[in-house]
């Protein structure tokens, strides 16, 4: 088995014909299966460095297009991220994961509680 060759740089900016994820994506790109072509790296004080993973623009696929059954999906599983477990209601915002119900059934729980 080959070992793969990265280019491991402090560059600020990203060479010529690379580019990350979020940046392949602004352009309406995608990975499409390629291995990472090489990476940056930049350090930190008390952890390990940041790492950003190069991916060739000119290998790159575009993106799939959004299909309905993947739109509904979606709409789908954001309204139960805003739906409360407690008073089944849309809060018309995602129920905070800390609370586990709107801020409105926490504030009437913290009530009876005192």
């Amino acid at each position: 088995m080959r070992a793969k060759a990265f280019r491991t740089g402090l560059e600020s900016g990203r060479p010529d014909g690379l580019a990350t994820r979020r940046q392949l994506r602004e352009m309406g790109l995608r990975p499409g299966g390629q291995d990472v072509a090489a990476e940056l790296q930049r350090p930190r004080r008390r952890r390990g460095p940041l790492v950003a993973y190069l991916y060739r623009i000119d290998h790159a696929k575009p993106v799939r297009p959004m299909t309905r059954a993947r739109t509904a999906a979606l709409a789908n599983a954001m309204r139960a991220r805003r739906t409360c477990p407690n008073c089944r209601t849309d809060a018309g915002y995602c129920i905070p994961r800390s609370l586990g119900m709107c801020v409105t059934c926490d504030d009437i729980r913290r009530e009876r509680s005192a």
